[in-house]
């Protein structure tokens, strides 16, 4: 979500203050009417260092599918793990918890499903459960994000300096 759909304000507690990249929307209504179901699953640590609650998380993905509207789309469903990641929980990305119960709450086939992410670790979970993988590079972080992969060994199938352009890249791909 942070750094993928919406600009990473690091701890966002104020759904107000949320806004969407450019060419998330139109690229989510691509992704749906090619038949992809949109999910996003997020780490959000900041539940459990105290900085803001559930109803904050509720409240942002809410403003999120908002702003989507404007596009004639929407995120499906929203998943999130709470946990600071010292906890060593199955939820918490690259964990696959979360993924396998959007799975099974939205009926979806991993082998037909990618995964869009601006972590390594996103890309270590489209793996595990055999996704096609894309990581966003934003113009400016390519050295430092290339770094993390060669450090983490998750090289994904897919990069972009957009969203946008990841979904086409995927879309392209049948």
């Amino acid at each position: 979500r942070d750094g993928t759909l919406n600009p990473d304000l690091h701890y966002l507690k104020e759904a107000e203050r949320v806004e969407i990249y450019r060419g998330v929307g139109d690229a989510l209504y691509l992704a749906r009417r090619h038949g992809y179901r949109v999910v996003c699953v997020t780490n959000q640590s900041g539940i459990d260092r105290g900085y803001y609650t559930q109803e904050d998380v509720t409240a942002i993905h809410a403003r999120i599918n908002d702003l989507l509207r404007g596009y004639r789309t929407r995120v499906d469903a929203f998943y999130y793990c709470p946990h600071a990641p010292e906890r060593g929980c199955a939820c918490r990305k690259p964990g696959t918890l979360l993924f396998e119960r959007a799975a099974d709450d939205l009926g979806i086939a991993f082998g037909e499903s990618a995964i869009v992410g601006d972590r390594p670790l996103d890309i270590e979970a489209g793996r595990r459960l055999g996704l096609l993988t894309a990581l966003v590079i934003p113009p400016g972080h390519e050295e430092m994000l290339a770094a993390e992969v060669e450090r983490e060994g998750t090289r994904p199938d897919i990069t972009a300096s957009r969203f946008g352009l990841a979904v086409a890249r995927i879309l392209a791909r049948g």
